[in-house]
């Protein structure tokens, strides 16, 4: 307890919840950093699918940027209305759940768990990658580096809410003021340096394709909308007024999110930047416009940070999502519990072992994550904005036309998108995401039928008066003879009159030295010997407990077996477990009962 109380700190009282709830600025940075930090890569990911067309083909980045910009504003207003009809959290799965049934409500629960996942091993790579592009001696522990990165926010999130959103709030706002100023130095700039127009490239595709060159552009640089929802799946998370604080902060996130994406790409196609496997668009446009000076490097450490730190958002988003469909039934109930800083701890450290996983697998590298990306959050983007519609039209309250319009058009803009993006990026990875939903939602179902049926067979409706057991015999299995079997004897016999005794035989001269003390020291109950000649202790014993049962078989039999525990931790490493396995194997047996009796040694 000492060591978690240092590494996440005291517990908090649960009456004092409301007070770890977070204010608009902080919760601007807990909820913000996933769509904000995309400003880094996104332009740079719109490149790397560009200039494979040639150079004619770069001057697309911008037309692109602005439609993704209208399209963050057409998502941030869609999901506007919707924190204000569910203020009470869940986003795409609670929405698409009401309205829409609940296997679309599963998929978009599902889409957006596996998003989260991919969002923490996207921004982390994508963070330390801005590491190595400003010191390439470290690019060999790439992998390290994110792992130590996951392991930190992991351990800053069991802290609590509050904590969490004082840590990140720096980064944030840092990462915010300095590409500012990037955008505002880059503009001064211009007004001396004329439009660089890019050089011509030679072309790996060839030009009878031009609309897949851009429709695959548009979708890497739809990564840029990742992490939108967030706020709508954390509106509990904000102070009172819920909803109208949580709504505000989309508002800033989004307009903070557009003049950010068309600041970078505009400079980026001014400048004429290229993408470079060693060196981020980021990197180089800094680089260009403040040479390698504490500035540089300043927009480059507050990169690094945003892009690590932005797998908060999933943080933040994961446990509650995981809560929220865990209190329904559809994932193991532990998800469901607050820890002791009140926050939902066993959702967090799965995020955290999912996504080391993942970075593992893929070696830390931003470009092989990103075409996993982005899939799944468009299909809950997509199932969200038409339950919404639904909403609207069965609700029918002030205003509903014009608000089911607003969710039209965002369902089908995100519905297209979605088709663009798993079309586009079907064969670089998004395949493997589009298998990974329709898994998970049988999952779900799974544990919903299994909670089903634990339900019904629990459940005391049209249960008769039970009978009480004929008998009860005591079983209690022996190794030899000490003073934890004695405290095992005397504890059997205040159960029952029916207490025996067993010792499953391995060796004939040992058997006859405990049936020597056992006319001594056994309290008068009978030892059973059963042999063993394939030295086995399980199988003789519960040959033994299974003729007991079909002796008695409207009774109950207690198996009682005696342990001694140890004072230190790794004594225990030291003896045999074998009580601990019959539990195991007893667990399985009906109208079997386990029980230990514990003899506390010292030293």
């Amino acid at each position: 307890m000492s060591i978690k109380n240092f590494l996440i700190g005291s517990p908090i009282e649960t009456i004092k919840e409301k007070h770890e709830r977070l204010s608009k600025t902080m919760g601007l940075a807990v909820f913000s950093s996933d769509p904000l930090s995309s400003v880094a890569y996104g332009t740079e990911e719109i490149l790397f699918a560009l200039v494979v067309g040639g150079a004619a083909f770069l001057n697309y980045l911008l037309p692109i940027a602005v439609v993704i910009v209208i399209l963050v504003a057409i998502v941030a207003t869609s999901y506007y209305q919707t924190i204000h009809a569910y203020s009470s959290g869940g986003g795409a799965y609670i929405v698409a759940k009401d309205n829409l049934g609940d296997y679309p409500g599963l998929v978009a629960g599902a889409a957006l768990l596996i998003d989260y996942v991919l969002t923490v091993t996207v921004s982390v790579s994508a963070g330390i990658a801005a590491i190595t592009s400003a010191f390439p001696g470290v690019r060999g522990h790439t992998v390290s580096l994110c792992l130590s990165a996951i392991l930190f926010i992991t351990m800053i999130n069991l802290r609590g809410v509050r904590e969490s959103g004082k840590v990140f709030s720096f980064p944030v706002y840092l990462f915010i003021g300095s590409l500012l100023f990037l955008i505002g130095a880059s503009l001064m700039k211009s007004f001396s340096i004329p439009h660089l127009p890019y050089k011509e490239l030679e072309s790996a595709t060839s030009s009878i394709f031009p609309v897949f060159i851009i429709l695959k552009a548009f979708a890497s640089g739809c990564a840029t909308l990742t992490g939108i929802e967030a706020v709508s799946n954390g509106v509990r998370a904000f102070k009172a007024p819920e909803a109208k604080n949580a709504g505000t902060t989309l508002i800033w996130m989004a307009v903070i999110l557009g003049i950010l994406t068309i600041g970078i790409a505009y400079f980026a196609n001014y400048y004429s930047i290229l993408p470079n496997a060693d060196e981020t668009v980021l990197s180089q446009l800094a680089r260009m416009i403040f040479s390698k000076g504490v500035i540089y490097y300043t927009i480059q450490f507050a990169t690094a940070l945003i892009l690590i730190l932005a797998a908060n958002t999933s943080y933040a988003d994961f446990p509650r999502l995981s809560s929220i469909m865990a209190n329904d039934r559809y994932l193991p109930r532990q998800l469901s519990n607050r820890g002791d800083k009140l926050v939902f701890s066993n959702g967090i450290l799965i995020l955290g072992f999912l996504s080391a996983l993942l970075l593992v697998l893929f070696r830390g590298d931003t470009h092989s994550l990103i075409p996993l990306y982005a899939v799944g959050v468009f299909t809950a983007f997509t199932l969200s904005q038409a339950g919404m519609v639904r909403h609207w039209m069965k609700d029918k309250g002030k205003g509903w036309l014009k608000s089911a319009f607003i969710n039209g058009i965002g369902a089908v803009v995100t519905g297209v998108v979605l088709v663009i993006i798993a079309v586009e990026k079907f064969s670089h990875g998004a395949w493997m995401v589009l298998i990974a939903i329709p898994v998970l939602v049988l999952l779900t179902r799974k544990v919903h039928q299994h909670y089903l049926s634990v339900a019904g067979q629990l459940s005391l409706e049209g249960v008769e008066a039970e009978k009480e057991y004929s008998h009860h015999s005591v079983i209690i299995p022996v190794s030899g003879l000490q003073k934890a079997v004695l405290n095992a004897i005397k504890y059997g016999k205040a159960l029952s009159d029916d207490v025996a005794a067993v010792y499953v035989s391995l060796d004939p001269e040992e058997t006859k030295k405990v049936q020597a003390k056992w006319k001594d020291y056994g309290m008068g109950i009978p030892l059973v010997i059963m042999h063993s000649p394939y030295r086995s202790i399980v199988e003789p014993l519960m040959d033994y407990i299974d003729g007991i049962r079909e002796r008695y078989e409207d009774g109950v039999i207690t198996v009682i077996l005696p342990e001694f525990v140890p004072q230190k931790w790794w004594h225990h490493l030291l003896h045999n477990q074998t009580a601990l396995f019959l539990k195991g194997v007893i667990l399985f047996k009906k109208g079997v009962v386990s029980t230990s009796v514990p003899l506390h040694l010292k030293g």
